[in-house]
């Protein structure tokens, strides 16, 4: 059986339709930029808002929307953000502040005039392809040069849920001065077209690293949940087998929570954290890879931790707290 036979086989949430493979995007993409003052009729997010609060400020202006997890259907703007934890219905531990300091550093990025969110794909693709619409790169800046992380976030390729798994990592990633890229990509349609959209991306990535102001060496791909299979799919073949460019393998792959056997002949340094609590991507899985990666030699560091379930993103206020430090830790010492 061959991995693109696997990845159809996926025992995920959602089926996943063979899908046509997706076009690499172009070495010029577009970019949202956004330049209102964090302090008037701008300013930042607070934990006691509503949804309205997100789809309605002026940093988001274009993109508010891919923001949050659902393709599908809109979310109530009523609903509290202390109550955000509705929109993720496969993810624990969702810390309203945690989610407010991300979200609130784009809209300090945005004030200071930098371009916060990049359309990947090219506008004609866009435009043959709806879905793809929905796709883009939240940027995280760190030090200018520095190496560069693709978080794909999870939700079982239903929704993306970048507001707990994907804004809160990039953070604690940019403020260590890497660079840290969101992935939104399209939900609905299965493991596949996902991991075409995180193929084009680094594509795009690549292609315009000295716009962007990173170093395309010693990459790193992060994922959660369904987006670990998509982040550990790239590492074991590259983003060509997914319809991007012949580039580099990533130098690190970071993976939480996540059911994933498939192996290559060879495979990036791994760090894998799991919820010992967790019912739908159980330790066991997840050890049986861990025991495949040290059989061929792959450099790998595994967390088991108690007391949390699954979709616990960065830990905020349970026993898997300081998890993305570790990560960050692991990540440098391969480069």
């Amino acid at each position: 059986m061959t991995f693109r036979d696997t990845l159809l086989m996926m025992p995920v949430l959602l089926s996943l339709p063979a899908l046509a493979l997706a076009e690499a995007p172009g070495a010029t993409g577009e970019t949202v930029p956004v330049t209102q003052d964090f302090a008037t009729g701008g300013g930042p997010l607070s934990p006691d808002g509503t949804v309205a609060d997100i789809l309605n400020h002026p940093a988001f202006a274009g993109f508010a929307e891919r923001i949050l997890p659902w393709d599908d259907h809109a979310p109530d703007p009523a609903l509290p953000l202390a109550q955000l934890g509705r929109l993720l219905p496969y993810h624990s531990a969702v810390d309203t502040g945690t989610v407010v300091v991300g979200l609130n550093r784009i809209i300090r990025d945005a004030a200071a005039g930098q371009t916060v969110f990049y359309e990947f794909y090219p506008a004609a693709t866009r435009t043959a392809d709806p879905a793809k619409a929905r796709t883009g790169l939240f940027f995280y800046r760190g030090k200018p040069g520095a190496p560069f992380a693709v978080i794909a976030p999870g939700g079982g390729f239903a929704y993306v849920g970048s507001l707990h798994e994907g804004f809160p990592y990039a953070q604690e990633i940019s403020e260590s001065g890497l660079n840290a890229f969101v992935l939104k990509y399209r939900a609905g349609q299965g493991g596949q077209a996902a991991t075409q959209d995180l193929a084009a991306a680094i594509t795009w990535i690549f292609a315009n690293a000295g716009e962007l102001g990173v170093s395309t060496k010693g990459y790193a791909l992060w994922g959660s949940s369904a987006g670990a299979r998509m982040a550990a799919f790239i590492g074991s073949h590259g983003p060509a087998a997914f319809g991007g460019a012949d580039l580099p393998r990533p130098t690190a792959v970071i993976m939480a929570y996540t059911s994933h056997a498939d192996l290559a002949a060879t495979e990036p340094p791994t760090f894998v954290v799991v919820g010992e609590q967790d019912g739908i991507a159980p330790p066991a899985t997840m050890e049986r890879r861990i025991d495949a990666l040290r059989r061929i030699g792959t450099p790998v560091q595994y967390h088991r931790i108690p007391a949390v379930g699954h979709g616990f993103g960065t830990g905020t206020g349970t026993p898997a707290e300081g998890w993305i430090a570790k990560a960050i830790r692991f990540w440098q010492s391969q480069l």
